[in-house]
């Protein structure tokens, strides 16, 4: 088809006339609203980076002397970072004599990776490294399954929410003004 002609059937039809292959013989045009069309694939790149997982790797590091209570709040952590979906690369950092005893830290990241079985497994298995000795641990979830999860509990709650205006969410809140009316209706 002519040019001339193809543009006139462009402003016909309020369209424009766009050049899909410039190399091919004869060249290759097509009617379409240029605009509409900039407008669809930028929505779709935008909904492709929404949906694109960021591979992060979390670090916790340890030491061999480690007391109870920090270990649960490290594995804690730990714990958090895998249900998000993010590996998990913990080190063990040795000072001074602890240098000479790697197995303290050795035993120390397999009771870890006991403690966090059911959410991620040992993608690394530990290695000593000069003073340090690091291990690798990865989710067994997706970071997009993960992050889809994490979407639904936030609209599951919005939805509770409209349901009970004026009522707090969280569980504690909830007992707490509970226990005031039970109060009152005793009295």
């Amino acid at each position: 088809m002519p040019l001339a002609k193809a543009l006139e059937l462009a402003q016909e039809y309020d369209l424009d006339l766009v050049e899909v292959a410039a190399n091919a013989r004869p060249p290759v045009c097509k009617l379409m609203d240029y605009g509409k069309f900039k407008y669809e694939s930028a929505m779709k790149a935008r909904e492709a980076r929404k949906n694109q997982a960021h591979t992060v790797i979390k670090e916790m590091k340890l030491r061999p002397k480690i007391d109870p209570h920090d270990y649960d709040t490290k594995k804690g952590h730990v714990v958090r970072f895998l249900k998000q979906g993010d590996k998990v690369k913990i080190t063990i950092m040795f000072r001074g004599r602890e240098q000479s005893r790697p197995e303290l830290g050795y035993r120390l990241l397999q009771r870890l990776a006991e403690d966090v079985q059911d959410l991620g497994f040992v993608e690394s298995n530990p290695k000593q490294d000069g003073r340090n000795m690091i291990m690798v641990l990865g989710p067994h979830k997706k970071k997009t399954e993960a992050m889809a999860e994490a979407r639904q509990a936030q609209e599951a709650r919005k939805a509770s929410a409209k349901a009970n205006p004026g009522r707090s969410q969280n569980p504690a809140d909830a007992e707490t003004a509970e226990a005031p009316a039970e109060a009152s209706a005793e009295a």
